[in-house]
């Protein structure tokens, strides 16, 4: 049977044998009139006064957005607000780009993720959290974890997070919290909130919120920072809007997490010999960074020994001469890394994303379809495919009937054991 998997702008078709399994998530249909739906529940949200009632005229707001990587609908919700509170001076409204430990987003991207009308009315801050002048220290979290977090962020009046809610490997969902730290934070906080201990929990995974010592943390900073206000939206395969939450972060977010739940996370009863999953597309698949979500929702359900493909454009390349390029460089091999990564004191950015890359790998053949070069693949510690078929074909000569599972769409699905 053909599958067409999540790839770039436009997907890729392959063939697989007619017994694979096809996870899918079970997303909603798409809210006919999302502004409307929008507006609704900011006049009527969760556990929360209306927005309006929180604005007062004059004052400074501040609204988190997601950076270039993610599929937000940031020109709705935006538009939204905007209308809303009415003429706010453009110095008084402003947009965070929320990238946490990723490199700024462009001015071409800037001008992809929002349209005209919001740019001529808004000030744009792209947060730069290695810049220690944008930061700003205002005490530790019960853990020690210093509070370090965007300046002009902390001088907002009325403070506003907007995020999309999707399982996290390692936080275990999207949106709410984690729109302020790691979003707005500075580099000290990010790499306490990603260390190897926190990373290694067996509760830091996939759709895990309760025990998991990531999420409690970036909830007890959101608490600290006292955001007033937040908005999360659920979106389906085709990036349209089916679900949206507004109110009190905290309870928002929950009930956001428990219907993506319902929604995402498919469980199965068996294991597989040989995984094929996509990073879900454009633009979750611009880099190698961000597909290993993809590659750690199939290792969920991956054998031991087993092999994991992924499909992912990475047309912005792993990024090259990013913390996480430099990393991979920097060790002849994943294993060496882990050895690395256990002592006290090593510290690097995105050493948390090789470290899950590293434990994946610790157990399963890696793989990628991608337009990563030979080099940029060798570096990255992977194998470079160029025919999906061939690998089927190959794992098929030298396992009678292997058992075969293909995620259409990434990290959209996580499955699980049960």
């Amino acid at each position: 049977m053909k599958i067409k998997i999540d790839y770039g702008k436009n997907g890729v078709i392959i063939e697989v044998p007619d017994n694979a399994t096809v996870l899918n998530p079970k997303h909603k249909e798409k809210i006919d009139n999302p502004e409307a739906v929008i507006m609704s529940s900011l006049r009527n949200p969760i556990n929360s006064p209306p927005l309006i009632n929180l604005y007062k005229k004059g004052m400074k707001v501040g609204i988190s957005v997601c950076d270039h990587t993610r599929a937000q609908p940031r020109n709705e919700i935006i538009k939204c607000i905007m209308e809303l509170l009415g003429n706010i001076d453009k110095a008084n409204l402003l947009i965070f780009i929320a990238t946490g430990s990723h490199r700024q987003s462009t001015n071409e991207e800037i001008a992809k993720m929002f349209n005209n009308e919001i740019l001529s009315n808004v000030t744009i801050i792209n947060h730069e959290g290695n810049k220690d002048s944008n930061i700003k220290t205002i005490g530790k979290t019960s853990k020690k974890t210093p509070i370090e977090i965007n300046k002009e962020w902390l001088d907002c009046d009325l403070k506003i997070t907007t995020g999309f809610v999707e399982p996290h490997f390692f936080a275990g969902f999207s949106g709410g919290p984690k729109m302020v730290a790691p979003g707005l934070a500075g580099l000290e906080t990010i790499m306490n909130l990603h260390d190897y201990k926190r990373i290694k929990h067996n509760k830091s995974i996939w759709g895990v919120t309760k025990g998991n010592p990531i999420h409690e943390e970036i909830s007890e900073i959101s608490r600290i920072i006292n955001v007033d206000f937040a908005i999360d939206f659920t979106l389906n395969r085709n990036q349209n809007i089916t679900g949206v939450y507004a109110g009190n972060l905290e309870t928002e977010h929950e009930i956001a997490c428990s219907q993506v739940k319902k929604d995402s996370m498919i469980a199965t009863k068996k294991m597989f010999d040989l995984v094929i999953t996509s990073n879900s597309g454009y633009p979750l698949d611009q880099n190698l960074y961000q597909s290993i979500k993809g590659i750690s929702a199939a290792a969920q359900i991956t054998k031991h020994g087993g092999t994991i493909i992924s499909v992912a454009e990475c047309s912005d390349g792993i990024p090259n001469g990013s913390s996480y390029h430099k990393l991979l460089k920097s060790f002849p091999n994943p294993k060496s890394f882990l050895s690395k990564v256990k002592e006290k004191n090593y510290s690097e950015p995105d050493q948390w994303q090789f470290q899950i890359q590293s434990q994946i790998q610790s157990n399963n053949k890696l793989m990628i379809y991608s337009k990563l070069n030979e080099i940029e693949t060798i570096e990255s510690h992977m194998t470079k495919i160029t025919d999906i078929n061939q690998i089927i074909e190959g794992v098929q000569s030298k396992i009678k009937n292997p058992s075969i599972c293909i995620l259409p769409e990434g990290p959209q699905t996580i499955p699980y054991k049960v």
